[in-house]
């Protein structure tokens, strides 16, 4: 009987501050057998965790499944602050082809785990990227931006919100999921050393593909009140089209035509091993890079996987 193909899960939730509360959204998902997590990263600027997942298909859409349901019972948005827009508990719910799968495979099992959640949660669902029911979902934002206080006037009113599974109104404390299947997305940040959010902003602007910067480049800039220091916050869609060294030269650059040095880089969650090998992260100023732990091939391999 041929292996079930092996697929990478990379859920957010809207909590970046209380470790012990991620910890047991792990835990809830690791029950299902065969799937392992690859790390869990918080960020208490963005309030926000990124977790990622990996094991067969049939276990990462149980995985899936009990994730939305833990984070609907433990996290309030109601509650909830931070830099990086949300609507949902376990706001975003993506699924990734690794070895011995296709996108067709990664597709498939987004749209299980999306009837799943609707029926057996009650949670709307809205499926995205490559999983997207509608074109005009295909990217994440058309609806996100939003968040969680737009969408509650507009779920059940207007057509163009009508969720693709579960009923047809946010959840009122948990919102909404937004669940689909990608390429493998890194995502990055390059932290300014200054506190100026306005050239964060401008740099995000130069660089993303939508304002004409490069291809499968998303951007925003942020102020970091931990840091004290602005942010340019990246997500590369496909590193194959732009990688991480063109866009940190292009922004390293862009901060010096202003007289600001680049303090350091951050990866959030793990990057294949074809976009990142330790010579990259010493030339783009990736502090203690560790290709056991932010590598996924690597960190499969030595979690046996």
């Amino acid at each position: 009987m041929p292996a079930a193909p092996l697929l990478e899960f990379v859920p957010n939730f809207s909590e970046g501050r209380d470790r012990a509360l991620v910890d047991r959204l792990v835990a809830a998902m690791t029950v299902a057998p065969g799937v392992r997590c690859l790390g869990a990263e918080l960020d208490a600027s963005h309030n926000r965790a990124v977790v990622t997942l990996a094991g067969p298909a049939p276990a990462i859409a149980d995985a899936a499944v009990l994730g939305a349901k833990a984070a609907m019972a433990a996290i309030d948005l109601r509650a909830h602050k931070g830099e990086h827009k949300r609507m949902g508990a376990m706001d975003v719910c993506p699924f990734v082809p690794l070895a011995g799968a296709t996108m067709a495979d990664a597709v498939a099992t987004a749209k299980s785990v999306g009837a799943r959640i609707g029926a057996e949660l009650g949670l709307p669902v809205f499926l995205y990227a490559e999983a997207c029911a509608r074109e005009s979902r295909r990217v994440l934002g058309n609806v996100r931006n939003k968040e969680f206080e737009g969408l509650q006037a507009l779920v059940g009113v207007d057509p163009e919100f009508a969720p693709d599974f579960g009923p047809a109104r946010l959840h009122p404390t948990a919102g909404a999921v937004a669940v689909g299947a990608r390429k493998f997305l890194i995502a990055y940040n390059v932290n300014l050393a200054t506190e100026d959010v306005q050239l964060a902003k401008d740099i995000a602007k130069a660089v993303r593909e939508k304002d004409g910067g490069f291809k499968k480049v998303q951007a925003m800039g942020f102020f970091l009140d931990d840091k004290k220091q602005a942010q340019v916050s990246m997500n590369l869609l496909d590193f194959e089209v732009t990688s991480l060294r063109t866009v940190f030269d292009r922004v390293q650059e862009l901060a010096a035509q202003k007289g600001v040095q680049v303090a350091e880089s951050e990866l959030v969650g793990l990057a294949p091993a074809a976009a990142i090998d330790a010579a990259l992260a010493r030339h783009i100023k990736l502090p203690r890079f560790d290709a056991r732990e932010q590598v996924v091939e690597a960190k499969l391999a030595v979690l046996g996987g």
